[in-house]
Protein backbone atom coordinates (compact mmCIF):
# COMPACT_ATOMS: atom_id res chain seq x y z
CA UNK A 1 0.00 0.00 0.00
CA UNK A 2 1.43 3.53 -1.02
CA UNK A 3 2.00 6.12 1.32
CA UNK A 4 -1.48 8.37 -0.24
CA UNK A 5 -3.60 5.39 -0.24
CA UNK A 6 -2.94 4.51 3.60
CA UNK A 7 -6.19 5.37 5.68
CA UNK A 8 -5.05 8.81 8.55
CA UNK A 9 -4.17 7.83 12.25
CA UNK A 10 -5.09 10.43 14.90
CA UNK A 11 -2.61 10.31 17.69
CA UNK A 12 -4.54 12.53 20.72
CA UNK A 13 -2.35 13.55 23.64
CA UNK A 14 -4.54 13.77 26.59
CA UNK A 15 -1.59 14.37 28.94
CA UNK A 16 -2.95 13.77 32.45
CA UNK A 17 -6.74 12.65 33.10
CA UNK A 18 -8.57 10.63 35.92
CA UNK A 19 -9.48 6.86 34.32
CA UNK A 20 -13.89 7.79 34.36
CA UNK A 21 -14.02 10.81 32.29
CA UNK A 22 -11.98 8.78 29.31
CA UNK A 23 -13.60 5.79 29.31
CA UNK A 24 -16.52 7.60 29.01
CA UNK A 25 -15.53 9.90 26.21
CA UNK A 26 -13.96 6.42 24.65
CA UNK A 27 -17.44 4.87 24.88
CA UNK A 28 -18.87 8.03 23.72
CA UNK A 29 -16.74 8.11 20.70
CA UNK A 30 -17.16 4.33 20.03
CA UNK A 31 -21.31 5.18 19.81
CA UNK A 32 -21.16 7.92 17.52
CA UNK A 33 -18.90 7.55 14.76
CA UNK A 34 -19.28 6.57 11.36
CA UNK A 35 -17.14 4.74 8.80
CA UNK A 36 -16.14 7.70 7.77
CA UNK A 37 -14.70 8.35 11.39
CA UNK A 38 -10.82 8.11 11.32
CA UNK A 39 -9.47 6.10 13.85
CA UNK A 40 -7.28 7.59 16.98
CA UNK A 41 -4.87 6.60 19.89
CA UNK A 42 -5.09 8.35 22.96
CA UNK A 43 -2.09 8.59 24.82
CA UNK A 44 -2.44 9.55 28.48
CA UNK A 45 -1.48 9.19 32.09
CA UNK A 46 -3.86 8.34 34.74
CA UNK A 47 -3.75 9.31 38.95
CA UNK A 48 -3.85 6.19 40.83
CA UNK A 49 -6.75 3.73 40.11
CA UNK A 50 -7.28 -0.20 39.63
CA UNK A 51 -9.68 -1.16 37.32
CA UNK A 52 -11.85 -4.28 37.04
CA UNK A 53 -12.68 -5.85 34.02
CA UNK A 54 -15.52 -7.87 32.89
CA UNK A 55 -14.03 -11.24 33.87
CA UNK A 56 -12.94 -9.34 37.18
CA UNK A 57 -13.01 -11.46 40.36
CA UNK A 58 -12.93 -9.22 43.58
CA UNK A 59 -10.92 -12.05 45.14
CA UNK A 60 -7.62 -10.43 43.01
CA UNK A 61 -8.40 -7.06 45.26
CA UNK A 62 -6.62 -8.13 47.88
CA UNK A 63 -5.77 -4.59 49.78
CA UNK A 64 -6.47 -1.68 47.46
CA UNK A 65 -5.98 1.12 50.31
CA UNK A 66 -6.81 4.34 49.84
CA UNK A 67 -6.72 3.88 45.83
CA UNK A 68 -10.29 3.72 44.01
CA UNK A 69 -11.73 0.40 42.18
CA UNK A 70 -13.66 1.06 39.01
CA UNK A 71 -15.38 -1.59 37.21
CA UNK A 72 -15.08 -1.00 33.44
CA UNK A 73 -16.02 -2.90 29.82
CA UNK A 74 -12.82 -3.59 29.03
CA UNK A 75 -11.88 -7.23 29.10
CA UNK A 76 -9.58 -8.84 31.16
CA UNK A 77 -9.39 -9.19 35.26
CA UNK A 78 -7.58 -6.23 37.30
CA UNK A 79 -4.79 -4.15 36.76
CA UNK A 80 -3.55 -0.83 38.05
CA UNK A 81 -3.33 2.68 36.43
CA UNK A 82 -0.76 5.46 37.86
CA UNK A 83 1.31 8.35 37.10
CA UNK A 84 4.56 6.91 35.39
CA UNK A 85 2.95 4.47 33.38
CA UNK A 86 1.98 4.51 29.53
CA UNK A 87 -1.85 4.08 28.02
CA UNK A 88 -2.27 4.02 25.31
CA UNK A 89 -6.31 3.48 23.96
CA UNK A 90 -6.80 2.23 20.33
CA UNK A 91 -10.05 3.49 18.62
CA UNK A 92 -10.36 1.43 16.03
CA UNK A 93 -12.95 0.52 13.39
CA UNK A 94 -11.79 -3.06 12.85
CA UNK A 95 -14.32 -4.12 10.24
CA UNK A 96 -12.88 -1.49 8.17
CA UNK A 97 -9.56 -2.64 8.88
CA UNK A 98 -10.13 -6.16 7.94
CA UNK A 99 -8.84 -6.84 11.65
CA UNK A 100 -10.25 -9.33 14.49
CA UNK A 101 -9.91 -9.11 18.30
CA UNK A 102 -6.90 -11.54 18.73
CA UNK A 103 -5.05 -10.40 15.57
CA UNK A 104 -5.57 -6.61 16.70
CA UNK A 105 -3.91 -8.10 20.34
CA UNK A 106 -0.81 -9.51 18.63
CA UNK A 107 0.42 -6.45 16.69
CA UNK A 108 -0.37 -4.58 19.61
CA UNK A 109 1.75 -6.71 21.83
CA UNK A 110 4.19 -7.13 18.54
CA UNK A 111 4.50 -3.21 18.21
CA UNK A 112 5.36 -3.63 22.39
CA UNK A 113 8.09 -6.35 22.21
CA UNK A 114 9.77 -4.71 19.23
CA UNK A 115 10.62 -1.82 20.88
CA UNK A 116 11.50 -3.58 24.02
CA UNK A 117 13.52 -5.10 21.35
CA UNK A 118 15.17 -1.72 19.65
CA UNK A 119 16.01 -0.84 23.82
CA UNK A 120 18.40 -4.31 23.54
CA UNK A 121 15.17 -6.00 25.77
CA UNK A 122 14.47 -9.33 24.88
CA UNK A 123 10.55 -10.09 25.66
CA UNK A 124 7.81 -12.46 24.81
CA UNK A 125 4.25 -12.83 24.50
CA UNK A 126 2.22 -15.22 26.11
CA UNK A 127 -0.81 -16.33 24.00
CA UNK A 128 -2.76 -17.69 27.50
CA UNK A 129 -2.23 -14.47 28.99
CA UNK A 130 -2.25 -11.60 26.62
CA UNK A 131 0.63 -9.00 27.12
CA UNK A 132 4.34 -8.51 27.21
CA UNK A 133 6.38 -10.26 29.42
CA UNK A 134 10.15 -9.68 30.33
CA UNK A 135 12.12 -12.42 31.85
CA UNK A 136 8.45 -13.62 32.97
CA UNK A 137 7.50 -10.46 34.70
CA UNK A 138 4.52 -8.13 33.03
CA UNK A 139 5.68 -4.65 31.86
CA UNK A 140 2.68 -4.74 29.86
CA UNK A 141 -1.14 -5.33 29.52
CA UNK A 142 -4.16 -5.50 27.36
CA UNK A 143 -7.59 -5.19 27.78
CA UNK A 144 -9.96 -3.99 24.96
CA UNK A 145 -13.70 -3.50 24.55
CA UNK A 146 -15.58 -3.95 20.51
CA UNK A 147 -18.85 -2.30 20.08
CA UNK A 148 -20.44 -1.78 16.82
CA UNK A 149 -17.11 -3.63 14.76
CA UNK A 150 -15.25 -0.86 16.61
CA UNK A 151 -11.86 -1.23 19.74
CA UNK A 152 -11.90 1.00 22.65
CA UNK A 153 -9.43 0.36 25.67
CA UNK A 154 -6.08 -0.34 24.83
CA UNK A 155 -2.78 -1.25 26.65
CA UNK A 156 -0.61 -0.15 29.40
CA UNK A 157 3.28 -0.28 29.29
CA UNK A 158 5.10 0.41 32.67
CA UNK A 159 7.68 3.13 32.17
CA UNK A 160 9.02 4.53 35.54
CA UNK A 161 6.18 4.14 38.19
CA UNK A 162 5.65 3.49 41.93
CA UNK A 163 5.15 -0.34 41.27
CA UNK A 164 4.07 -1.01 44.84
CA UNK A 165 -0.22 -0.75 44.58
CA UNK A 166 0.69 -4.51 42.23
CA UNK A 167 1.26 -5.88 45.21
CA UNK A 168 -2.08 -4.72 46.55
CA UNK A 169 -3.92 -6.76 43.61
CA UNK A 170 -2.63 -10.13 41.74
CA UNK A 171 -2.40 -8.37 38.38
CA UNK A 172 -4.49 -9.62 35.33
CA UNK A 173 -6.13 -12.10 37.78
CA UNK A 174 -2.52 -13.87 38.46
CA UNK A 175 -1.07 -14.22 41.97
CA UNK A 176 2.69 -13.54 42.65
CA UNK A 177 2.89 -12.29 38.84
CA UNK A 178 5.77 -10.47 39.02
CA UNK A 179 5.66 -6.92 37.67
CA UNK A 180 8.78 -4.40 35.69
CA UNK A 181 8.76 -1.79 34.45
CA UNK A 182 11.35 0.04 31.91
CA UNK A 183 13.30 2.27 34.57
CA UNK A 184 14.09 -1.12 36.19
CA UNK A 185 15.56 -2.11 33.19
CA UNK A 186 18.07 0.60 32.42
CA UNK A 187 16.07 2.26 30.88
CA UNK A 188 15.44 6.11 31.46
CA UNK A 189 13.02 8.08 29.30
CA UNK A 190 10.14 9.63 29.96
CA UNK A 191 6.22 8.10 29.29
CA UNK A 192 6.03 11.18 26.17
CA UNK A 193 9.34 9.78 24.48
CA UNK A 194 8.74 6.13 24.93
CA UNK A 195 4.96 7.08 23.88
CA UNK A 196 6.30 8.87 19.88
CA UNK A 197 8.31 5.59 19.63
CA UNK A 198 5.63 3.02 19.88
CA UNK A 199 3.28 4.82 18.43
CA UNK A 200 5.21 4.95 15.24
CA UNK A 201 5.42 1.20 15.41
CA UNK A 202 1.55 0.21 15.96
CA UNK A 203 1.27 2.98 13.28
CA UNK A 204 3.77 0.89 10.95
CA UNK A 205 2.61 -2.57 11.95
CA UNK A 206 -1.38 -1.19 11.18
CA UNK A 207 -0.42 0.38 7.78
CA UNK A 208 -1.73 4.03 8.74
CA UNK A 209 -0.48 6.83 8.09
CA UNK A 210 0.32 8.70 11.49
CA UNK A 211 -0.38 12.09 11.75
CA UNK A 212 0.29 13.67 15.43
CA UNK A 213 -2.43 15.87 17.45
CA UNK A 214 -2.21 17.27 20.78
CA UNK A 215 -5.51 19.16 21.74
Amino acid sequence: MTASSRPALLIRHLERRDYESVWEAMREFTNTRTDQTVDELWVVEHPPVFTLGQAGKPEHLLNPGDIPVINCDRGGQVTYHGPGQLVVYLLINLKRAGLGVRQLVTLIEQAIITQLNDYGIEATAKPEAPGVYVNDAKIAALGLRVRRGCSYHGLSFNIDMDLEPFQRINPCGYPDLQITQLADLGIRESVQQVAGKLNRQISRLLDYNLIEETP
